[in-house]
């Protein structure tokens, strides 16, 4: 299974941020633009959180098992990797989802006298955040379930001539 990166992350977020700003600017120029939902933040924060447990309940186990701790549940391999493509999947959609509101909000940054455009600019800031916490979480989950490297990865020969 590959690694997430962070290049491609902030690229998703970047190019999600440039086409919400644009499509932004143009909805708001024929009609009103439609509202940042306050679920909005709540949702990504509720699967940071779920994420992040996860990961901390995983991390717990992996460190009972090491230490041979007497009735130590171990880790179900195949549990560890469904937990990682969540993981994987929850960072790209959320890169995906807090580049559209980032983009929503840099444009509702112009409007921040109108009371009811800096509501949605701040649910917007809030949906930004909760979707970077979603990522950071998800890259922790990863660490925590990355295998430990072999020794014959560094020599590749090491292999063969066994």
């Amino acid at each position: 299974m590959k690694e997430l990166r962070i290049r491609v992350l902030a690229g998703v977020f970047v190019v999600a941020g440039v086409l919400s700003w644009a499509v932004a600017r143009l909805w708001n120029s024929v009609g009103t633009l439609p509202s940042v939902p306050l679920a909005a933040p709540v949702v990504l924060a509720l699967i940071a959180v779920i994420l992040l447990a996860t990961a901390l309940s995983i991390r717990a186990r992996l460190k009972a098992q090491r230490e041979r701790v007497p009735g130590a549940k171990g880790v179900d391999p195949m549990m560890a990797a469904r937990a990682v493509v969540f993981g994987q999947a929850s960072a790209l959609v959320a890169a995906l989802v807090a580049g559209l509101y980032g983009g929503t909000g840099v444009f509702l940054l112009e409007y921040l006298d109108i009371p009811a455009r800096r509501d949605q600019a701040i649910y917007a800031g809030a949906s930004v955040a909760a979707g970077i916490a979603v990522i950071a979480a998800a890259l922790f989950m990863e660490r925590v379930c990355r295998l430990p490297e072999d020794e014959d990865d560094d020599h590749p020969g090491a292999a063969s001539a066994a």
